[in-house]
């Protein structure tokens, strides 16, 4: 089937989480993305993330259905690799820290004179202007900055202390920012024919998904969960984590309807997270999900990451593929998670091999000779990988 992305080119120059995680969001919609390294391979190889077979386990994750290029960047051959490329291609994307792509000479301006429909996204901790542009960051930085680290705190404990979230989200949420700014950008393209910049970083969109409460606190000058505290318990909400023989539910429960027939099976005429607690303790996780379930009542076992690939609605849905890598050998990887009937989404590749790609893009696309691929090769400007 076609793919919606089919027609376009993308050099992904991003390391780490945020950049790779919105191009392979991407390639999984029939983008070709050519990621860019240097010769000594991006620090997204050596973490962070477990080292398996020499590369690490979030690289292996974040970039599938990728092509690969290794350059040297700083060499005037590499830059001059990248300038004919760009030529090629639709968007530029890059999370150097700010100034680093205009020290190089690839900076935007540049970009553009070489190719006025260029798209080019900088992704960054706190953006390309501001006060704090040129600090360093980390999704840490934006969960903390933005509200989150705290909220999920008191969240645990309203008299403890502020607690990291799980899963990176400082990263992985604004690469669905990143992605669905460059989706856009490319819809303006083809409507008028014009590239543009595109300004994505960690702090301002962690900040916007962070809108409830901040919006909350502008109207009553307190916090949601200050508020949340002051009302009385309503008496039809039983939401929380509740303990189970092999380990625990999340119940959220603010369904009436099951909430009654909640009662009428325990047999009382009120209720409350108490009662809960003590019918589903002698329960294991599935037989308190399908208890609770067959009444209505939202619930989910509380999974560790890796139970969830073995779980049938998730297997049913085909949300768990296998992949086959070079070095690695066959690994396991979610699917795209959105079912779209006329242009699929699909993982068709492992993550890619150091300059697994370098040899057939300066061949194909550049119309470079094997002569002189061998002479940049030797002098260290690129690395070709021959299995």
């Amino acid at each position: 089937m076609p793919k919606i992305f089919e027609d376009i080119r993308i050099l992904d120059l991003t390391n780490v989480w945020f950049g790779p995680f919105c191009t392979m969001m991407l390639a999984e919609l029939g983008a070709e993305v050519i990621k860019v390294e240097p010769p000594w391979g991006t620090i997204g190889r050596l973490g962070p993330g477990p080292i398996f077979k020499g590369t690490s386990s979030t690289f292996y994750a974040l970039n599938l259905n990728k092509k690969d290029i290794s350059v040297d960047l700083k060499s005037p051959e590499g830059q001059e690799i990248i300038m004919e490329l760009v030529k090629l291609s639709d968007v530029v994307i890059q999370n150097f820290v700010p100034g680093t792509m205009e020290r190089l000479g690839l900076g935007y301006d540049v970009l553009r004179e070489l190719n006025p429909k260029i798209i080019y996204a900088a992704l960054s901790g706190f953006g390309q202007s501001g006060p704090y542009s040129k600090l360093p960051s980390y999704a840490a930085i934006a969960e903390a900055m933005s509200g989150h680290t705290y909220g999920t705190g008191k969240n645990h404990d309203p008299d403890g202390p502020p607690i990291s979230m799980a899963g990176a989200l400082g990263d992985l949420g604004p690469a669905m920012y990143a992605a669905f700014a460059l989706a856009s950008a490319i819809r303006h393209r083809d409507r008028t024919g014009q590239g543009q910049m595109i300004d994505v970083n960690q702090t301002d969109s962690m900040v916007a998904f962070n809108t409830c409460d901040s919006v909350t606190y502008d109207l009553f000058g307190e916090t949601w969960r200050n508020i949340r505290r002051q009302r009385p318990r309503d008496p039809n909400r039983i939401w929380g984590i509740f303990k189970v023989k092999d380990g625990w539910i999340q119940i959220a429960g603010e369904r009436p309807k099951a909430i009654d027939m909640l009662k009428e099976r325990l047999g009382v005429d009120e209720i409350d997270e108490e009662m809960v607690a003590e019918a589903v303790s002698g329960m294991t996780r599935t037989e308190a999900f399908n208890y609770m379930g067959e009444i209505g009542m939202p619930v989910s076992p509380i999974y560790d990451a890796y139970e969830a690939m073995a779980d049938p609605h998730m297997m049913e849905r085909n949300m768990f593929v296998q992949v086959e890598h070079p070095a690695a050998g066959t690994y396991t990887v979610p699917n795209f998670p959105v079912k779209l009937s006329e242009t699929p989404g699909e993982v068709a590749s492992a993550a890619p091999m150091l300059g697994q790609h370098t040899e057939e893009i300066l061949t194909t696309l550049l119309g470079y000779s094997s002569d002189e691929i061998t002479v940049l090769e030797k002098e260290g400007k690129i690395v070709c990988w021959r299995g």
